[in-house]
């Protein structure tokens, strides 16, 4: 079931999709996917798909790119849309397009979420959500972590209005989350949070061995990868 909000005195419901992006290709991993790291033997996307089943996210589209057949064999069993990104290698922003373009019309909010964070579950996504609920004239909520004796840390992922979707896809293609949110920070409503999850994700050997011992879990690789060479 979705997400539920008070307006006007009655209950309404607001319904919420998600795009999920795991297309990269894992370069700096040995050209293994990110996507497919395992934790306690579930597949890092396989999670993604738990916690934000588990939030109440009405409709997800996973952006496939890099190792795509892979990808999809772990999860085409569940209820949601693959699509691919042809370009993957034109960043992050096309493949964040890729999954707008198939997103339902009649959202009221749009997640885009990671495939590589081992530990967000699903009270992250109800926590992202409870504040775009109260975010006031804001149109994106992003989970910003607080760090000792550091600067404050933007995370992952992040919710919007729907109606950016629409302006996103009328402009330039490299238009998407981040530069618009340093673009209109009036527009930006931070949800400032001590929660390490949301800033935790995995792109280099150096990012696992700080994960294990930061966290006492270990990320293995499936049998399929686990013989190739990181470099």
């Amino acid at each position: 079931m979705g997400c539920m909000f008070k307006a006007n005195g009655l209950y309404s419901r607001m319904s919420v999709g998600a795009v999920l992006l795991a297309a990269g290709a894992g370069k700096r991993l040995g050209g293994r996917p990110k996507a497919l790291l395992e934790l306690g033997g579930v597949p890092l996307v396989m999670r993604q798909l738990i916690a934000l089943s588990g939030a109440g996210v009405d409709e997800v589209v996973v952006v496939l790119g890099h190792h795509a057949d892979a990808v999809e064999t772990a999860i085409g069993q569940f209820p949601i849309t693959l699509v691919r990104n042809p370009s993957p290698d034109e960043g992050q922003a096309s493949s964040v397009r890729a999954g707008l373009q198939a997103l339902s019309p009649r959202l009221d909010a749009v997640i885009v979420a990671l495939a590589d964070q081992p530990l967000i579950n699903a009270q992250d996504i109800t926590a992202l959500i409870g504040a775009f609920k109260k975010r006031g004239d804001a149109m994106m909520v992003v989970p910003r972590v607080m760090t000792e004796g550091g600067a404050p840390q933007p995370g992952n992922p992040v919710i919007f209005d729907a109606a950016l979707r629409e302006a996103w896809l009328a402009g330039a293609a490299d238009l998407a989350c981040r530069q618009w949110r340093d673009a209109h920070r009036d527009l930006v409503r931070w949800l400032d949070t001590d929660n390490r999850r949301y800033s935790l994700d995995i792109d280099t050997p150096e990012d696992l061995a700080r994960f294990t011992a930061g966290t006492g879990h270990v990320l293995t690789w499936p049998s399929s990868f686990a013989g190739e060479t990181v470099t």
